[in-house]
């Protein structure tokens, strides 16, 4: 039975990505797994010195961003409500909360709280030094 039990485990265990594997038996979900950002573009990360940046971005609503880019690779995990980022010829996305995606890189992008409530985004920045987190377009 405990072979039976171990054989099961391992199983599993192939099943899951290694970060979760090292977290031991905490319950972990998956949030985001790609090499593409939300346009299908490549990820490509910065070259030099690493250097990573984290934000809670906070909209009120009908509250827009910039038309902007970024130049490294965003992670964005909606904490709370609602935004919808229109990406030009890609088009528009609406995202709410517990959504996760690589943001767009190359390709100009605006959001809008398009909700009733107050959007809270985490963003992760995976830059390098001098390189920008955000470019004004």
């Amino acid at each position: 039975m405990n072979r039976l039990l171990s054989a099961v485990v391992v199983v599993c265990a192939l099943t899951v990505s290694a970060p979760a594997l090292a977290q031991g038996s905490y319950n972990l979900t998956g949030t985001v797994s790609t090499s593409k950002t939300i346009v299908g573009e490549d990820i490509v990360y910065p070259k030099g010195k690493a250097v990573v940046t984290s934000a809670i971005v906070v909209m009120a609503p009908g509250e827009k961003t910039i038309l902007h880019r970024h130049g490294v690779p965003l992670f964005a995990y909606m904490l709370e409500g609602e935004l919808t980022v229109d990406y030009g010829a890609h088009g528009t996305r609406v995202y709410k909360q517990g959504d996760s995606f690589m943001e767009a890189m190359n390709v100009s992008h605006a959001g809008r709280n398009t909700g009733s409530g107050t959007v809270r985004i985490l963003a992760v920045y995976i830059g390098a030094e001098g390189a920008k987190d955000v470019i004004a377009d």
